[in-house]
């Protein structure tokens, strides 16, 4: 059995999954949402702090598992370097203290491996990464083989939908706020710009959409209901219809038979029947993460631990290092 641990941003999580059957035999997450709600979005230090409470307690829970394991996996880059640590220290004590060796996981492949979860993988697939502030397509042919085709050049699309809840004042995080508010507006009352539209570059941008929202925040003061929810359907609608026409013109050019979509935004329903859509337009499968694993989780980590056991990817306890960086991610 190999042991996960999940402390990149604002979830602490534990898993265990069997490494034969890839069965998940236990997991936990402690959701810190209300904690930084008050705050308008993550305070690393107060998410440090809780990881350091909620990470030993979930251990516990999973202590009856402990003596039959064969590594420890741990989220180690890329997210918030004061939360990474806090899951690094654990699977260090660990590792030192029972003789384990270590699984760094990179967490943005962790998402992809959410796919997976008690199954075997499928490669080669095209795959629409939509998680906190990453908006990427990647070209995934295998573990060690994946190529990014687009990214964004500014805000993500999960920011995106936390930075235009925060300016309409409804509240952290965002994207569930705005889904839910945008299918009682009306989309068309408001016209948003769709980013890039014109522009040739295969690339996301969402800093333009954003200020966009802002506008017209400050023209309808004081918002009422009315107006928030329109605002919220319009900027959605605009939203979508960007990640479909830069994703429309991947398609065009890699033609996928498997297409998936992953990370916390990608529970977005509206996202899912877009490209529900879009796949079925050009012949390919959509592959889509069970609902409560596309957030942040222990059991993607654990998940993509296995290929890595299985490719022998072991770090030493004391050379593990924490990155907040995206760049080389893969």
């Amino acid at each position: 059995m190999i042991l996960s641990i999940e402390s990149s941003c604002d979830d602490s999580s534990i898993a265990v999954t069997e490494i034969a059957t890839k069965k998940l035999l236990f997991h936990r997450k402690i959701s810190q949402e209300a904690a930084h709600a008050r705050y308008g979005g993550v305070v690393p230090e107060l998410a440090s702090r809780l990881h350091a409470v909620d990470l030993p307690r979930l251990l516990e829970e999973a202590k009856p598992y402990l003596d039959d394991l064969k590594a420890v996996a741990v989220t180690n880059a890329p997210g918030l370097s004061v939360t990474l640590l806090e899951g690094v220290a654990m699977a260090q004590a660990l590792s030192i203290a029972k003789g384990l060796p270590i699984i760094a996981v990179n967490h943005l492949k962790a998402h992809i491996y959410s796919l997976f979860i008690e199954k075997e993988a499928i490669f080669p697939m095209l795959v629409l990464l939509i998680s906190g502030g990453h908006t990427m397509v990647l070209d995934v042919k295998g573990f060690d083989d994946i190529t990014i085709l687009a990214s964004t050049m500014d805000d993500s699309f999960g920011e995106s939908f936390d930075k235009a809840a925060k300016m309409m004042g409804l509240g952290y995080p965002g994207g569930p706020v705005i889904e839910k508010l945008a299918q009682k507006g009306d989309p068309d009352r408001f016209k948003m710009p769709i980013p890039l539209q014109h522009d040739p570059r295969i690339a996301f941008s969402y800093s333009g959409l954003k200020n966009a929202v802002r506008l017209l925040v400050q023209k309808h003061q004081p918002l009422d209901d009315r107006t928030k929810a329109d605002i919220a359907a319009a900027f959605q609608q605009a939203a979508i219809a960007h990640l479909l026409q830069k994703s429309k013109k991947i398609f065009q050019q890699v033609r996928p038979k498997d297409f998936a979509i992953v990370g916390g935004a990608s529970a977005n329903m509206e996202v899912r029947r877009a490209f529900a859509n879009l796949c079925a337009q050009f012949g390919a499968t959509l592959h889509l993460a069970d609902l409560p694993y596309c957030a942040d989780n222990a059991a993607m980590v654990g998940r993509c631990a296995i290929d890595a056991f299985y490719l022998e990817r072991f770090s030493d306890a004391l050379s593990i290092e924490v990155s907040p960086r995206t760049d080389n991610i893969f």
